[in-house]
């Protein structure tokens, strides 16, 4: 999959791959390309750029021995974002016991959580992206036992598990930067995150591990920083904001945001 802005990236980042592909002495399959715009209603569905047309368009990869399904005709996202590779390698490696994901997707975070032994509960709009989780469960072997899956607005949500007690020792905060919520509601990353990451301390338990993700090329990881500390410190909770270094593939400006805030 290569993801472009424009014309000229993606003919770069073709001859690019072709040299590689050359020097490494392994080429793909099959090529897909998928168009960045700067509006949510200018996304369109990766197209096959090369490679057998007759293949099905659904497929299964394997990340450090797990399992997940791609689905190239389901619309702008295909299943699996690779930029968060490494975050998903260090919620596996955490051990944690209770997970929260929130914009759960198709469920890589709480996968990769259950296999480490968690329980957890993913909570997205969609309903067709927590069956995709599902599926991607099924595919680890894994079992729905200990596991929730929730078709709801987080936003909603999140004030009912704090009224529950229901808390938790891992967050994933990892919001698109638009959508409409329930009721029609509009979420905007630059104005709602703060809210959003309040919500969450309220459910999260001492030790607490909060990953803050976004694509909104007006965070970056000092700003998402600087906003943490400000909602850390509102709910009288201390943290500390450990850096570490980003994938080789997805250098500073490229890929998403994001900030491990650790709760004490």
């Amino acid at each position: 999959m290569i993801s472009h802005k424009n014309d000229v990236a993606l003919k770069e980042l073709i001859v690019g791959l072709e040299k590689w592909s050359a020097e490494s002495g392994w080429a793909p399959a099959r090529i897909f390309t998928r168009f960045l715009p700067f509006k949510n209603h200018e996304r369109i569905s990766p197209v096959l750029h090369s490679g057998d047309a007759t293949l099905p368009l659904t497929t299964v990869v394997t990340e450090a021995g797990v399992r997940y399904g791609l689905d190239f005709a389901a619309g702008y996202s295909h299943g699996l974002f690779l930029d968060q590779r490494a975050n998903r390698a260090k919620v596996r490696a955490m051990r944690p016991k209770r997970v929260l994901n929130t914009f759960a997707y198709t469920c890589s975070f709480s996968v990769v959580a259950a296999l480490a032994g968690a329980e957890t509960m993913s909570v997205d709009l969609s309903r067709k992206s927590l069956d995709r989780g599902r599926q991607n469960f099924a595919l680890n072997g894994l079992t729905e036992k200990g596991h929730r899956f929730m078709a709801d607005d987080t936003l909603d949500l999140l004030p009912t598990l704090d009224g529950r007690k229901d808390c938790f020792d891992l967050i994933i905060l990892d919001p698109p930067t638009f959508s409409r919520g329930n009721n029609g509601r509009r979420w905007q990353v630059e104005q709602d995150f703060e809210g959003l990451l309040c919500a969450a301390l309220e459910v999260a338990l001492p030790k607490c591990a909060i990953l803050l993700s976004t694509n909104c090329t007006k965070f970056d990881s000092v700003a998402l920083e600087r906003m943490a500390r400000v909602c850390v410190k509102s709910k009288r909770r201390t943290a500390d904001y450990p850096r570490f270094a980003t994938p080789v593939d997805f250098p500073d400006g490229y890929g998403a945001s994001t900030l491990w805030v650790m709760v004490r």
